[in-house]
């Protein structure tokens, strides 16, 4: 692989916390909360999400409006700090390549589509700060993935070419984005640890 830095996401690729579209950490939910999933991910993750994936919103405004519609009674903090904490799990064979790929010369940074509390949250409750050169987030730049805007912010602070970056992540319209913008990119499908090695190392 010939480039400068890589882009690592973190849901679907640092952090293995999706599965066939499913978010893991919802799989207790009713269980652990006695509140339906269904009700929170409509709710919370229902229209008008995007002003808070990109700052717009607080977080903890949409979480406290479900708290009050079903009665939670421990409320938005006590949600946010079980669905964070339940979120984290990290897939540390992607970490050791991203280490590697570090230790050969290439700079690392996560570029995710997280607000700005998760986005604090994966910084330095999950220790990827000490990992990366810096987090760019949807939440601090007011902008998502696939916008050309977020590609371009990161290409810009880091004050590389297009053709001197590669994204790795496991969405296909976010490696496409990068793609159209002369970025290099690999898409990490589940399991695809072997083929991303592959990639990131060529004999």
């Amino acid at each position: 692989m010939d480039a400068e830095a890589v882009v690592w996401d973190f849901d679907g690729v640092l952090n293995r916390n999706i599965r066939n579209g499913r978010l893991l950490w919802q799989d207790d939910f009713e269980a652990d909360t006695g509140c339906s999933a269904e009700c929170f991910q409509r709710l919370v993750f229902g229209p008008g999400f995007d002003a808070v994936m990109t700052g717009k919103v607080d977080l903890r405004s949409r979480v406290a409006a479900w708290a009050r519609a079903v009665r939670y009674e421990p409320g938005a903090d006590a949600l946010i700090a079980y669905w964070f904490a339940r979120d984290a799990l990290p897939d540390d064979r992607v970490l050791a390549l991203l280490q590697r790929s570090k230790a050969a010369g290439i700079r690392a940074v996560i570029g995710t589509n997280n607000e700005p509390l998760r986005t604090s949250y994966i910084e330095r409750d999950m220790g990827y700060g000490r990992h990366v050169e810096r987090i760019y987030s949807s939440g601090r730049l007011g902008v998502a993935k696939p916008d050309p805007a977020f590609f371009e912010h990161i290409a810009d602070d880091l004050g590389l070419a297009a053709d001197r970056l590669v994204l790795i992540d496991d969405s296909a319209r976010n490696v496409a984005a990068a793609l159209a913008l002369g970025w290099q990119a690999f898409h990490f499908a589940e399991a695809a640890h072997d083929a991303l090695e592959a990639f990131l190392f060529p004999r």
